[in-house]
């Protein structure tokens, strides 16, 4: 069996998700999970599908199709993780945008050795004022050593800095 990797992006318009979809199981493919949406008005995400081996050049020929659709597709092979590592937490932020955010959050949670398994993003509008409200939620995986409170304790000192509410949960208990 072969795991692979599709990356996609192009114009965004009804039956791509399909196109991708036919690909796959013409392929004799077994779509597995994926990660798609609009973004900057582009069709962009990522797929992971699983097919025999002898299927990897019927799914290169499928997505070629594809591509003449208007839809770049790239592929990948999956690869074997290590092991899962520590505990697994969800990090929630909502603060007033600006730019950096992303950029210091980011840093401290790499400076911890806090690997970022998911990370989500988006802006909205806050109720009363209008004014543009940043928010982030990720899936954490922790080291082995370090518990959700010393990733809670290293955010709080930056979240005044950057002004935002931050919030950190065991995936466990969700």
């Amino acid at each position: 069996m072969a795991t692979l990797i599709l990356s996609v992006v192009g114009s965004d318009r009804p039956g791509l998700t399909q196109a991708l979809a036919a690909a796959v199981l013409s392929a004799g493919g077994n779509w597995l999970e994926s990660h798609l949406s609009r973004l900057g008005g582009l069709y962009v995400g990522s797929v992971l599908v699983e097919l025999d081996a002898d299927g990897v050049e019927a799914l290169r020929s499928g997505v070629q199709s594809v591509d003449a659709q208007g839809l770049e597709v790239r592929i990948a092979p999956a690869i074997d993780a290590p092991g899962a590592g520590g505990d697994e937490v969800l990090f929630g932020l909502v603060g007033q945008d600006r730019p950096g955010i992303v950029h210091q959050v980011t840093a401290v949670l790499s400076g911890i050795g806090v690997n970022i398994e998911s990370f989500d993003t988006h802006i909205r509008a806050e109720p009363h004022s209008g004014a543009p409200l940043f928010h982030l939620d990720a899936r954490l995986r922790l080291p082995p050593a370090l518990k959700a409170e010393d990733v809670q304790a290293a955010l709080e000192a930056i979240s005044a800095e950057i002004m935002v509410d931050i919030s950190l949960a065991s995936a466990k208990s969700r």
